[in-house]
C-alpha cells in the first residue's frame, strides 16, 4: 500500500519518516484563506475547519493516487477567539510574535485519513502554549537567527529549534505542536492496516521503511 501526505511541509514528512513510515508527498493546493474567511464569517469552529482542510488537501492528493491512504493535516493558532495565518513576511512575524508575547494561546492540530473514496479516521489535537514576554530585542534576535523558516509556521516560530526559548509552558502532545498528532495517528495506521509494530502488513506492504 502506497502510503501519501496531501501536503508540502517538510516537518510533518520528516515526522512521518522520523517514525520510520515509507511515506510520498504530494501537496495539495487548496484556497486555505478563502475557507477560513468563510468559516469565520459563519462564526465557525476552528476544529471543524481544521478538519475541513485537512478533508479538503486529502480529497485533491486522492485524484492522482486513487490506490493510497492518503493523511491530510492542518493547523489553526487561535488566541483569544482570533485565528492566525502564517506570515507574510518577516514585519508581519514581528508583529504576530509581539500579539502572542506574555499569553496563551492554541493550536488546534487536525489529520484526517482517506482512503477508496472515503474518510476512515479523524482526530483534532489541542495543545496550549504560554509564550514568555518578549522584549523588542529578543523578537528581533530571534527572526535574525530563523529568518524565513519561520514563514511556514502559523505560529511564526519553530518550537522544534531556537523557538523553544520562545516558551514558558507547553501543555499537551509535542507533535501536535509541530503540526500533525502523530501518536493518534501511528495507532490508526496499526489498526487499519493490521501490523503490531514493525515488518509487514498482512496483505505484504511493506509499512516501515529499511534502515
Amino acid at each position: 500500500m502506497t502510503l501519501v501526505l496531501a501536503s508540502g511541509s517538510a516537518i510533518r514528512l520528516a515526522l512521518l519518516a522520523g517514525a520510520g513510515l515509507s511515506v510520498i508527498a504530494v501537496p495539495a493546493a487548496i484556497d486555505e484563506a478563502a475557507i477560513k474567511a468563510a468559516a469565520r464569517a459563519e462564526n465557525g469552529d476552528a476544529a471543524e475547519t481544521a478538519l475541513l482542510l485537512a478533508e479538503m488537501k486529502v480529497r485533491r492528493a486522492a485524484r492522482t493516487r486513487p490506490e493510497a491512504l492518503v493523511i491530510g493535516a492542518d493547523q489553526i493558532l487561535v488566541q483569544n477567539q482570533e485565528w492566525f495565518d502564517k506570515p507574510e513576511d518577516l514585519a508581519a512575524a514581528g508583529a504576530q510574535l509581539r500579539r502572542l508575547a506574555g499569553g496563551w494561546h492554541e493550536l488546534v492540530s487536525a489529520v484526517v485519513c482517506w482512503r477508496g473514496g472515503a474518510v476512515l479516521w479523524r482526530h483534532v489535537a489541542r495543545p496550549r502554549l504560554r509564550m514568555r514576554p518578549l522584549p523588542e530585542a529578543a523578537i528581533a534576535a530571534y527572526l535574525a537567527v530563523e529568518g524565513t523558516r519561520v514563514l511556514s509556521s502559523v505560529g511564526a516560530y519553530r518550537l522544534e529549534g531556537p523557538g523553544a526559548q520562545l516558551f514558558e509552558a507547553v501543555e499537551g502532545d509535542y507533535f501536535s505542536v509541530l503540526g500533525l498528532p502523530l501518536l493518534p495517528l501511528l495507532g490508526f495506521l496499526r489498526q487499519h492496516l493490521r501490523q503490531d509494530w514493525l515488518g509487514e502488513t498482512t496483505d505484504g506492504a511493506a509499512l516501515i521503511s529499511p534502515p
